[in-house]
C-alpha cells in the first residue's frame, strides 16, 4: 500500500516507533509526504514534539539506510510486510503496539490466525523436552501454527517437532533476519522459512542485543491465541511472554513441574496465582480455545496407527514414565536381564515409543 523505501527511511529516524509512524500516516496519508513535511507541519501530529519533528525533517542518512536494507533483504530472499498490507497477521494488528514493519522470510497465510505460542527455558529437563515434543506434535497435527522464538531449548524443540509432524511454524527473532540467533539454528531457520515463516521487526544486520528480546516476546504472544509456558525460572524470558500474552488478553497455559526444580518455578507460580491454566494434555488447551478453533476442529482427527508391541516391550512401557530411569533400575523392575532389556528398549526406540538419554537413562516418549 505504501512505498516500503519511504517507510524504511521513516523508521530510521531516532525516537520514532510504530505508534508514531501510524500517527504520522494517519495525518499525512503517505510516508513520502511525512518526509517532505516541515517541522511546523509535523508538530501538529499528536505525540510529535519539536525535537522529533526536527529529526524527521532532517533525516540525514535515511536514504542510504533504506537502500542498504533493501539490498540485504533482496540478497536473503526476504521481503517487508507493512501494518497496512493484507498479509499482515490479523491477530498481531490487535495488540497495543504492533510493529509497523515486519521483515519476513517465507509466507504468512490466513490460517496462521489459528496459532499457539510454545516457549520455555533454554535448558530443559528431559521432562520438559518430552512435554514440549508431545504438545507441539499434537497441536501441529490438528492444523494449528506453532509460534516460538528460535532460541535454544524449548523453542528449538517446538519448531523442530512441528516440522517433523508436517505442520506450520513461525519463528520470531530478536535480531535481523540475516543474523540468526543462536548461530547453530541457521539451518533450522532456513527449514522454517520453507514450511512457514521467520519474522523480525528489527532491521537487517541488527545484533541479538538483550533489550530486543522483550520486544520480540510481545510479537510471539501477539501472533497467537494463547501461549504455553514449558519450564522457566520466575525471571526467565518465557515469563515475559506470559505477561505480554495476559496484557494482550490472550490465553496463558502452563505445564506444572517438580516443586523443587527451579525451571518449573515460573509455570508453577503462574498456576498458583491463577494467571495460567494448568495443562496436563492438549485437550486442556483445546477446551479453552474451542470457540476460536471451531473451523479447524471440525475436521476429524486422524487416528494414529496403532504400534504393535511384544509382551516384553509392554512390560518395559509399564515401568517407564516421564522421568528418566536407569537401565539397571529398569532391568530390576521388569525382572529382565540387562541385555534383554536393552534389546527390547532399542526396539521401542525404533517404534518411537521410548527415548534413550545420556548415561543409559530411558524415558517414555
Amino acid at each position: 500500500m505504501f512505498n516500503v523505501r519511504d517507510l524504511l527511511q521513516l523508521s530510521f529516524v531516532p525516537r520514532i516507533g510504530p505508534q508514531k509512524i501510524r500517527a504520522l500516516l494517519s495525518h499525512f496519508f503517505d510516508p513520502a509526504e511525512v518526509l517532505r513535511a516541515s517541522p511546523r507541519e509535523l508538530i501538529k501530529v499528536p505525540g510529535i514534539d519539536k525535537k522529533l519533528a526536527s529529526n524527521i525533517a532532517h533525516h540525514e542518512g535515511a536514504e542510504e539506510f533504506a537502500d542498504e536494507q533493501l539490498k540485504r533483504l533482496n540478497k536473503s530472499g526476504g521481503r517487508i510486510v507493512t501494518f497496512w498490507d493484507k498479509e499482515y497477521p490479523e491477530l498481531l494488528k490487535k495488540i497495543y503496539d504492533p510493529p509497523a514493519l515486519l521483515f519476513v522470510l517465507g509466507e504468512l497465510i490466513p490460517d496462521d490466525k489459528h496459532s499457539i505460542a510454545i516457549v520455555g527455558t533454554r535448558h530443559p529437563t528431559p521432562y520438559g523436552q518430552n512435554v514440549s515434543e508431545t504438545i507441539s506434535r499434537e497441536l501441529a497435527r490438528l492444523g494449528l501454527t506453532i509460534v516460538s522464538g528460535l532460541a535454544r531449548g524449548i523453542d528449538t524443540i517446538a519448531h523442530t517437532t512441528t516440522l517433523k509432524a508436517g505442520g506450520r511454524t513461525i519463528a520470531v527473532l530478536g535480531s535481523g533476519l540475516d543474523v540468526p540467533y543462536p548461530p547453530e539454528n541457521r539451518k533450522l531457520l532456513e527449514n522454517i522459512s520453507e514450511e512457514g515463516a521467520v519474522l523480525s521487526e528489527f532491521p537487517m544486520g541488527a545484533k541479538p542485543d538483550a533489550p530486543n528480546f522483550p520486544r520480540r516476546n510481545r510479537i510471539i504472544s501477539g501472533l497467537s491465541l494463547g501461549a504455553v509456558i514449558i519450564e522457566s525460572a520466575e525471571d526467565g524470558g518465557a515469563m515475559i511472554t506470559a505477561t505480554t500474552a495476559l496484557d494482550q488478553d490472550r490465553e496463558v497455559f502452563a505445564i506444572p513441574g517438580n516443586i523443587t526444580e527451579k525451571r518449573s518455578s515460573g509455570p508453577n507460580k503462574l498456576i498458583r496465582e491463577g494467571r495460567a491454566k494448568l495443562v496436563s494434555s492438549v485437550e486442556d488447551i483445546l477446551e479453552e480455545l474451542r470457540p476460536k478453533l471451531r473451523h479447524i476442529l471440525k475436521k476429524e482427527r486422524e487416528p494414529e496407527p496403532a504400534v504393535e508391541v511384544t509382551i516384553f516391550e509392554r512390560t518395559l512401557l509399564d515401568v517407564l514414565g516421564t522421568e528418566p530411569l536407569h537401565i539397571d533400575a529398569i532391568a530390576e523392575q521388569t525382572a529382565m536381564s540387562t541385555s534383554d532389556a536393552l534389546v527390547n528398549l532399542l526396539s521401542l526406540e525404533f517404534k518411537g515409543l521410548v527415548r534413550q538419554l545420556p548415561g543409559k537413562m530411558f524415558i517414555k516418549f
